[in-house]
């Protein structure tokens, strides 16, 4: 096992991960730039979006206190292109030992994807330093969540997938660490040019504010 990298401060603190997924990436920093002013500290923009990489490098380089990440990372290489970016951590949809290795290697905390109890405790072996529940919402949701919690109750779980706002509290109220919101949050933010940035922002501040209050 890999040495394991520990969550970062500020998804400890804020316990709300923003997931930037999209056909397009020209709305990227915009965007990012929304859900920093509503509070979030804690990004992960995808692989599979473009220009994701150079969005993650601008904000390392910015030396905000947020955390930025890369998800839906796959192989070594994209450990690799990840930390050459200045990602403080990656997420990946599965549980890659290799990925895992990489990361650690190259001091990212890594948050690998597992569902069972089985891979749950897998990837925690491996030197997750959350594992992140996916997809929560199609598994069960908070009760589920509840339910694998209960043996697992060492391992920091963090649901993602179909996790709406106004079941974060639940989440956490279950035993989650923290949160994913993906879609649920972002909304057209960006895909359309008419997106209400306004809207988006009192998205992210509604999930904060559960967050702050809930699992305490």
């Amino acid at each position: 096992m890999t040495g394991r990298i520990g969550i970062g401060t500020a998804l400890e603190a804020t316990r709300v991960v923003a997931i930037l997924r999209a056909a397009r990436g020209d709305r990227l920093e915009a965007v990012c730039e929304a859900l920093l002013g509503a509070g979030v500290r804690c990004l992960e923009i995808t692989t599979n979006t473009p220009s994701g990489l150079d969005a993650v490098r601008k904000l390392a380089a910015a030396g905000t206190d947020a955390e930025v990440g890369v998800g839906t990372v796959r192989t070594v290489e994209q450990v690799d292109r990840a930390a050459e970016a200045g990602a403080s951590f990656v997420v990946a949809p599965g549980t890659n030992a290799a990925v895992g290795r990489r990361a650690g290697e190259l001091g990212l905390a890594w948050y690998p994807g597992a569902l069972s109890p089985t891979e749950i405790e897998h990837a925690w072996s491996l030197g997750a330093a959350a594992v992140k529940v996916f997809p929560a919402a199609s598994a069960g949701g908070p009760g589920y969540l509840r339910e694998v919690r209960a043996p697992l109750d060492d391992i920091p779980l963090v649901p993602t997938g179909g996790v709406r706002i106004d079941d974060v509290a639940a989440y956490l109220d279950a035993g989650a660490f923290a949160v994913g919101l993906g879609g649920q949050l972002i909304g057209d933010a960006l895909v359309s040019d008419d997106a209400d940035l306004a809207a988006l922002r009192q998205r992210a501040e509604r999930a904060l504010a559960a967050a702050g209050t809930a699992g305490r």
